[in-house]
């Protein structure tokens, strides 16, 4: 069968770790440009105040794109550059920025896919409580309705959230990104609620101003399970689990501690699918977490699940590893280990080339949207060679072998509507700063120079070739 004709080939980025210009043109704080400031948050005390630069570069940047063929470019918009203060007076040079972005896409043959939020959040909201302030999802929505405005006439493809899971966890319980929080976990749930309202009426607000038909989603981390074998027993097993809270956090091994008896304890955390996705998909919280999360969990008022679940038109999801299960005693689904010498990406993240099939076909047997895969790829170590070039051999292989996966799973019935490469350039990593190269562009942070990777260039015969060439 493979790939469907209309097939959308993109990259993906996000406004925080490539634009730069973080103090220019009226903009205002993010968290972000916050939390770099205080030692120790990211790596090497570096920021994204800079960045790919790519403000000023953004053409770039598109021509980067229309020389590899690429036809959907997945960009997120930073809340305080056109909103300073995050809710209130409009910053037009910010405005204006995304204006002509839009358009010369448009002009490069490129469609837009707009994320709306990918982490950086107004720190003058932040002030006033952030995501655990009651009105934070009217001020989400105020915002989403301003883009929609400005941008709908000629962006018809929407993402509300990126990753709530990361930003989240990561963000108001952890502590490592920003804005840098370590709350009690009812803090956490409350935040997350208020999180799934914004997105809901986010897209009330996208379909009540849209000026064209639109088609509105988000972007979770896609929590993807890989069974240990091909029996049926494992097979249950690893759905059960992608679609479970409590009962063991195979996910997050460090989530898992031991009693004074030696027994597994495990922490209360949000990472997982259902908590996140069922009520956006389903209209409901999965009846696990209720139990597991117990009494951490916020007053529920009785409008608030109508307002997460709207409808949806497509079901995206980044997915870039997978952990492996087995079903244990009763099939009760148990971690498996990852063998010693397993492969790793320069990020430590091990490479599992079939959570492109297993995850997009769970998902899409669960919540029965289409899918898109709106993240993938690997931090490799990359450097330009002594030929001026930059060759990233196991990137290609990394690729290869996950959309091998992907088109197995077209293969096999699941409605997959596109695909987009993390990243577009190298970037910005969050708390890892500069370490990371996720690109199949290198970013020269000194000069500011472009180099198409070789990674690149084969990715510009997969599209040329709709994946046959695979």
């Amino acid at each position: 069968m493979g790939f469907r004709k209309d097939f959308v080939w993109g990259v993906a980025t996000a406004a925080y770790q490539i634009e730069g210009a973080a103090y220019e043109d009226g903009k205002g704080l993010s968290d972000w440009d916050t939390f770099c400031k205080k030692e120790g948050n990211v790596w090497n005390g570096q920021s994204g105040d800079v960045a790919c630069d790519h403000y000023h570069r953004y053409q770039d940047d598109i021509d980067a794109m229309k020389q590899i063929g690429v036809t959907g470019y997945r960009m997120s918009i930073s809340w305080s550059r056109v909103i300073p203060d995050g809710t209130g007076a409009v910053n037009p040079k910010g405005l204006a920025f995304y204006d002509k972005l839009v358009d010369k896409l448009l002009e490069a043959g490129i469609t837009p896919y707009v994320t709306i939020f990918h982490w950086d959040y107004p720190y003058e909201l932040f002030c006033r409580g952030g995501w655990l302030n009651p009105d934070s999802s009217d001020w989400f929505a105020e915002y989403s309705r301003l883009m929609v405005e400005k941008l709908s006439d000629r962006v018809t493809n929407w993402m509300t959230i990126n990753e709530p899971q990361v930003f989240i966890n990561h963000g108001h319980q952890a502590g490592t990104h920003a804005p840098g929080l370590q709350l009690p976990f009812p803090d956490v749930l409350r935040a997350t609620h208020n999180t799934l309202l914004a997105h809901g009426k986010a897209v009330q607000a996208i379909r009540a101003y849209s000026k064209s038909k639109c088609r509105v989603g988000l972007a979770p981390v896609g929590v993807a399970c890989i069974p240990a074998t091909d029996s049926a027993e494992d097979i249950a097993a690893a759905k059960k689990a992608m679609f479970s809270i409590g009962s063991m956090n195979i996910w997050n091994s460090s989530s898992v501690n031991k009693d004074v008896k030696g027994n597994a304890v495990v922490i209360k955390d949000i990472w997982n699918n259902t908590w996140w996705m069922d009520p956006m998909f389903l209209g409901k919280y999965p009846e696990d977490g209720l139990k597991f999360y117990g009494s951490d969990v916020p007053k529920i008022r009785e409008k608030d699940m109508s307002i997460i679940h709207q409808p949806l038109d497509f079901f995206g999801a980044n997915i870039y590893r997978g952990e492996t299960v087995r079903a244990g005693k009763e099939g009760k689904p148990e971690y498996v280990k990852d063998p010693d010498g397993h492969p790793l990406t320069a990020y430590h993240w091990g490479v599992a080339p079939s959570a492109l099939y297993w995850g997009p076909k769970n998902f899409y047997e669960r919540y029965k949207l289409p899918i898109y895969m709106t993240e993938n790829g690997m931090s490799n170590v990359d450097w330009v060679a002594l030929d001026g070039k930059v060759h990233d051999p196991q990137r290609i292989d990394f690729l290869h072998r996950y959309l091998l996966q992907l088109r197995k799973a077209v293969d096999d019935g699941v409605d997959i509507r596109g695909y987009f490469q993390w990243s577009l350039l190298d970037n910005f990593e969050w708390s890892s700063g500069f370490r990371e190269r996720f690109g199949i562009v290198y970013t020269d942070y000194q000069t500011q120079k472009r180099i198409l990777k070789d990674s690149a260039l084969w990715y510009k015969e997969v599209i040329k070739s709709n994946g046959a060439n695979l």
